[in-house]
C-alpha cells in the first residue's frame, strides 16, 4: 500500500483568510514591524560589539537573544508576507522543512538562553563578590554553545522523526508557516512517536527550564528582601523585570501552543499567536531589555559622537 503512495513535493500554507484589501494593510503594517525589529536587534548587536563597556555577561547573552530573533523574523515572516499579497501560497518540501528546523532551533536556544540569563542575574544579586569569577567567559561561551547545540540536537531529532513518515496528500498546512505539528497531521502513517516525541521535547525545553528558572528567582526575591539598601532594592529589581516579563510572555505562549491540546478553534488562534515569535517577540525584546536601559543609551550616545567628531 505504501508504495502506491505519490510523495508531495510541495505544501500550500492557509495563513489567514482575508480580503484581498486587508491582506495588502497587513502586508505593509508587518512589513514595518519586521523591518523595525531587524534594526532594533541590528543596532543592539552593533553596540554591544563596538562599546567595551558593554562587553559584560549579561549583555552577552542579550546579544544571543537578539540573533535568535532575528533569525525567527527571517524565517517566518518573509514568507508570510509574500503570502498575504499573492494568491499561490505553496512551499517547496525542503524549503519547509528548513523552515521548520530553523524555527524549532531558534526556539529551544531561546528557553536554554533565557535560563543562562536567570543564572546570570541569580549570581549578580546572591553572589556578587563572586560575580566576576563564577560568570567568567570560558562559562558564558559554554552555556551559550549549550544553548544553541541543546536546540539543535533536538530539533534534529523532531526533523527525523517526521522525515521517517510518508506524506501522500493533502498538501494544505493550516497555518501561516511550516509548523511541525500542522505539518504532522498531513502525514499518512501513525504519528503517535512523533507527538510523544513533541511533547518531551516540550517539556525538556519548557517546563524544566521555567522550573530553574523559578528556583534562581525565589533565591533572588528571598536575596532582595533582605537588603537593607533601598537603593539596591530598586536596581535589583530592575535587573530582573525584564527579564521576567519576556520570560512570562515567552513560556506562557509556547505551552498554549504546544502543551494544550489542540482544536479547529485553537488551530485558529495558535496563527494569530505565532506572530509572537515572529514578529511582536523581535520587536519588543529591545526595548523590553536593552534600548531603556541607560548602559544602552550611553553607548548609543557615545557611538554618534564618535561619528560626529570623523
Amino acid at each position: 500500500m505504501r508504495n502506491n503512495q505519490s510523495w508531495v513535493t510541495e505544501f500550500i500554507l492557509v495563513g489567514f483568510q482575508l480580503s484581498a484589501d486587508m491582506g495588502l494593510l497587513l502586508f505593509w503594517i508587518f512589513s514595518l514591524f519586521y523591518v523595525l525589529s531587524l534594526l532594533a536587534n541590528g543596532m543592539i548587536l552593533g553596540l554591544i560589539w563596538l562599546d567595551q563597556r558593554l562587553h559584560t555577561p549579561m549583555y552577552f547573552f542579550l546579544s544571543q537573544l537578539a540573533i535568535i530573533d532575528m533569525s525567527f523574523a527571517c524565517n517566518n515572516v518573509p514568507k508570510m508576507l509574500g503570502n498575504l499579497v499573492k494568491q499561490e501560497k505553496t512551499i517547496f518540501f525542503g524549503p519547509c522543512i528548513f523552515q521548520m528546523f530553523l524555527y524549532l532551533t531558534c526556539a529551544a536556544a531561546d528557553c536554554l538562553i533565557l535560563v543562562a540569563m536567570s543564572y546570570d542575574r541569580y549570581v549578580a544579586i546572591c553572589h556578587p563578590l563572586q560575580y566576576t569569577v563564577i560568570m567568567n567567559w570560558r562559562v558564558c561561551a559554554f552555556l551559550a554553545i549549550a544553548s544553541w547545540t541543546g536546540g539543535f540536537l533536538l530539533t534534529l531529532l523532531q526533523v527525523v522523526l517526521l522525515l521517517r513518515l510518508p506524506f501522500c496528500g493533502p498538501q494544505v498546512v493550516n497555518h501561516i508557516f511550516c509548523e511541525i505539528l500542522s505539518v504532522l497531521k498531513l502525514a499518512c502513517a501513525d504519528t503517535w512517536i512523533n507527538e510523544i516525541g513533541m511533547l518531551a521535547s516540550g517539556a525538556f525545553v519548557m517546563v524544566g527550564p521555567l522550573s530553574l528558572m523559578l528556583v534562581s528567582y525565589t533565591r533572588i526575591l528571598w536575596v532582595i528582601l533582605k537588603m537593607q539598601s533601598g537603593e539596591g532594592c530598586r536596581k535589583a529589581f530592575s535587573t530582573c523585570s525584564s527579564h521576567l516579563c519576556v520570560v512570562g510572555l515567552y513560556f506562557g505562549i509556547g505551552m498554549v501552543f504546544y502543551l494544550v491540546p489542540g482544536g479547529t478553534q485553537r488551530e485558529e488562534q495558535q496563527k494569530t499567536l505565532s506572530l509572537f515569535y515572529g514578529l511582536f517577540n523581535p520587536l519588543l525584546n529591545p526595548f523590553i531589555y536593552s534600548l531603556r536601559n541607560t548602559q544602552v543609551k550611553s553607548a548609543f550616545y557615545r557611538v554618534l559622537q564618535k561619528k560626529r567628531s570623523l
